[in-house]
C-alpha cells in the first residue's frame, strides 16, 4: 500500500534514482529476495517496499499503457480497473466537446483519456493517493485543461450542461468481486443524483440486465480483439442492448433489428459450427446474427450456430464440423478411437461435464486432432466433432 508519505519520497530525487534502477532490474519473484536486500543497505524499508510496488506494477502497466506506464504511477488496483486502451479512447469521443466529471476517477486513466476530447475535464475520487498520482499523471503527460478533486462521490452535483462519467469499484478491499449493481462501491444508484444528464457508468461484462431496468439509457458490451472486455451504461435515452467490436483499429456496431419472427431459426449441426463474437452473444443478438446470415440456432438457450456456409467476417469463429451425434461417452471414445485421434479441444455450452472430465473418460490415443463441442440441440445434449481450429477471419 502506497501512502502519501511514499509518494513524496518516489517524487524526490532519491526517490526517482531508485524508480529508475529499478527500471533496469529483474524484478521476478525468485530474484525479490536478493534485491531487498540490496537495496536496504541505502533506503528504509517503506522506501524499497513503495518503489517495489510501483517499479512491479508499471511494468504490468505496459499491456493497457504501452511505454509511458514507465512514467506514470499507479495502484495495484487502479491498475486492476484500468480499461483497455483501444476502449478508453471510443468511449472517451462520446464526450467531444463537452465539460465532463469523471467519478471515482482512480489516478486518472479515463479523464486522460477524456482529455484528448472533451473541453474540461474534472475528475473526482475520495482516495488522497490516487488523486495525487492523478495530477502526477496529467502534469508528465502536460495535460492541463484538466483538474482532480478529492471528494466524497456520493456527494457532488453536476451543474447544467456537464456531462459524466462514472466508474465505481467492482472489488471490495479484499479483491473479491462484487456482483450486484448496487454493491458497487459507491452503488450503481449514486447516478440517480445527476438524472437529466448524459453520462456513461462502466459495469462488468457480466452484469445482470434486469438490475439496470428504470434507468434511462442502454447497455453496450464490448469487446475487443474477440475477448469481451466491458459493458456501458449509455445514459442516453435509448434502450436496446448493442454489441461493439473492436478490431484492428475498426469499430463495429451491431443493434437489434426493429422485428424478428416469433420463431427462432433451429436446426441440427450443418457444415459449420459458428461461435458469435462475446459482445452479440451478452446483448442477446444471437437471434439477430442467425437472421441476418441466413443460418440456424442449434437451441433457442444456446449461443452456438450452424449453417452450410462460413459467415465469412470477424463477428464470428467458425469450426469445419465433421460428424455429431447424441451425448453418448462410449460412442465418441470409439469415434476417437477409430480415426487415431489422440489430442482434443474440448468447447462447451450447456454441458455439466467439464473438458478434464470427458479426456479422461475418452482417453483419446492417436497422431491426429479435432475440436470436441459439448451443448444441446433442440434440448437435448450432444456432440459436435470439428477440424482442430476455427477458420477465423480477422
Amino acid at each position: 500500500m502506497i501512502t502519501l508519505a511514499d509518494l513524496d519520497f518516489l517524487t524526490s530525487t532519491s526517490g526517482e534514482a531508485l524508480l529508475a534502477h529499478l527500471a533496469m532490474c529483474d524484478l521476478s519473484s525468485k530474484n525479490h529476495l536478493a534485491l531487498v536486500s540490496q537495496l536496504r543497505k541505502t533506503y528504509s524499508m517503506s522506501q524499497v517496499s513503495s518503489a517495489l510496488t510501483l517499479a512491479q506494477t508499471r511494468l504490468r502497466a505496459v499491456g493497457k499503457f504501452g511505454d509511458i506506464a514507465h512514467r506514470l504511477f499507479f495502484t495495484p488496483d487502479a491498475l486492476e480497473q484500468a480499461s483497455d486502451p483501444h476502449i478508453r479512447t471510443y468511449r472517451a469521443k462520446r464526450f467531444d466537446g463537452q465539460i465532463v466529471t469523471d467519478f471515482c476517477c482512480g489516478v486518472g486513466a479515463d479523464s486522460l483519456a477524456l482529455a484528448h476530447f472533451a473541453k474540461q475535464v474534472i475528475g473526482i475520487d475520495n482516495d488522497p493517493v490516487r488523486i495525487a498520482m492523478a495530477r502526477l499523471n496529467a502534469d508528465h503527460l502536460a495535460v492541463h485543461h484538466i483538474e482532480f478533486i478529492q471528494s466524497d462521490v456520493t456527494m457532488h452535483d453536476l451543474s447544467s450542461g456537464d456531462t459524466f462519467f462514472y466508474d465505481p469499484a467492482r472489488r471490495d478491499d479484499d479483491g473479491g468481486r462484487l456482483f450486484g449493481v448496487e454493491q458497487y462501491l459507491p452503488p450503481l444508484s449514486t447516478i440517480r443524483r445527476w438524472d437529466g444528464h448524459f453520462g456513461a457508468v462502466k459495469l462488468a461484462p457480466g452484469v445482470d440486465l434486469d438490475e439496470l431496468r428504470g434507468y434511462a439509457g442502454h447497455v453496450e458490451f464490448i469487446s475487443v480483439m474477440g475477448e469481451l472486455k466491458e459493458a456501458v451504461l449509455w445514459l442516453d435515452g435509448s434502450s436496446s442492448p448493442t454489441a461493439t467490436r473492436i478490431t484492428h483499429g475498426e469499430i463495429h456496431h451491431w443493434s437489434h433489428s426493429s422485428v424478428l419472427p416469433d420463431e427462432k431459426p433451429l436446426s441440427h449441426p450443418l457444415g459449420w459450427l459458428i461461435e458469435p463474437d462475446p459482445s452479440l452473444i451478452r446483448a442477446g443478438l444471437v437471434q439477430d446474427v442467425a437472421e441476418k446470415w441466413g443460418i440456424f440456432m442449434l437451441d433457442e438457450t444456446i449461443a452456438y450456430l450452424t449453417g452450410d456456409h462460413h459467415p465469412q467476417n470477424d463477428w464470428a469463429r467458425a469450426w469445419k464440423v465433421w460428424d455429431w451425434m447424441p451425448f453418448n461417452l462410449k460412442k465418441l471414445r470409439v469415434y476417437l478411437r477409430e480415426r487415431s485421434i489422440g489430442r482434443i479441444t474440448v468447447k462447451k455450452r450447456g454441458s455439466p461435464i467439464t473438458p478434464e472430465e470427458l479426456i479422461a473418460q475418452t482417453k483419446p490415443k492417436g497422431e491426429n486432432a479435432c475440436t470436441v463441442v459439448l451443448t444441446r440441440y433442440l434440448g437435448n445434449p450432444i456432440i459436435i466433432i470439428c477440424a482442430e481450429y476455427p477458420d477465423l477471419v480477422v
